[in-house]
């Protein structure tokens, strides 16, 4: 069985586009990741998943069940973590996660508490007198603590300190590793590069690349900074070329030996050449309309 299933979901808010025509799978066990910028339908794509509105056509399973007609039983299998969460601003932490659990109508707040220890969440305080990354930490206790088969996080670390952040990919990881499937929204190129097996970019509402994380860093671009004085005219293949202070920096996508040819003609103190990362990857899909580097 997919965790997650869709076959051209679509959704429009009026006349104004939201998803079209989305074909997406996840495997139970995945760690995916859903990459997009603000827009790109990324929110849309989980709140239509979750039952939370209503999509224009198509259809959805997630985790075997139908998101029109059973999306109460969905929505008790899965953890949802928004990228915005509101909580009654004058209840103590430790009375939010209680009434999550009951709401879930779960016996779970010793692992609620394991979390809030890791995420060093202080219970005893007040919603409203909490920094916004301790209101994240409570969302994302709330959206772990009963240990749903699927969690759907949507941009899920911004407000999280660096340490934080670490830790809460340890506790994913953890999850994933337990069974668990985690469906990662995200603009945060690193968090998808570092964790996530498999991927889909989304461009205006329609997925544009669905691969393994590997697969789509796979390019025969390469990315070179070069030291020195060198003229770079009549040389094809160069993109996103910067210079700064005696350093060349550019994407390149020709022959190898024609560039090491130009540079040989230069006065060059010292090069390198990598591949590119996700982030530059996912600009150019961006930039190209879908075409990879």
């Amino acid at each position: 069985m997919n965790a997650v299933q869709t076959s051209d979901l679509t959704k429009f808010y009026g006349k104004a586009r939201g998803i079209m025509n989305l074909n997406l799978t996840v495997k139970e066990g995945e760690f995916f990741g859903f990459i997009g910028p603000n827009g790109a339908g990324k929110s849309t794509t989980i709140r239509t998943l979750l039952g939370l509105i209503s999509p224009t056509s198509g259809e959805a399973q997630v985790l075997g069940m139908d998101i029109r007609r059973e999306k109460n039983r969905i929505l008790s299998e899965v953890g949802y973590l928004p990228s915005e969460a509101a909580f009654y601003p004058g209840m103590k932490v430790k009375d939010i996660l209680k009434l999550s659990a009951e709401l879930r109508r779960k016996s779970s707040m010793d692992e609620a508490m394991v979390l809030c220890d890791r995420l060093q969440l202080d219970t005893g305080r007040k919603i409203s007198e909490l920094s916004f990354g301790n209101r994240k930490k409570v969302a994302i206790v709330s959206a772990l603590f009963h240990r749903p088969k699927l969690l759907i996080l949507d941009e899920p670390t911004s407000g999280l300190d660096p340490l934080m952040q670490r830790e809460f990919f340890n506790i994913l990881r953890e999850r994933n590793a337990e069974g668990a499937t985690v469906f990662l929204s995200s603009h945060v190129l690193s968090e998808i590069q570092r964790n996530c097996t498999r991927a889909a970019i989304i461009r205006e509402g329609r997925i544009i690349a669905c691969d393994s994380v590997e697969a789509l860093s796979q390019t025969s671009t390469k990315r070179v900074i070069v030291h020195g004085a060198v003229s770079l005219n009549g040389l094809d293949g160069i993109r996103d070329l910067k210079s700064a202070d005696g350093v060349q920096s550019f994407l390149y996508s020709g022959e190898i030996s024609r560039l090491l040819d130009v540079l040989s003609r230069g006065n060059v103190s010292d090069i390198s050449v990598a591949e590119p990362d996700l982030e530059e990857i996912f600009l150019h899909y961006y930039e190209d309309g879908g075409r990879k580097i």
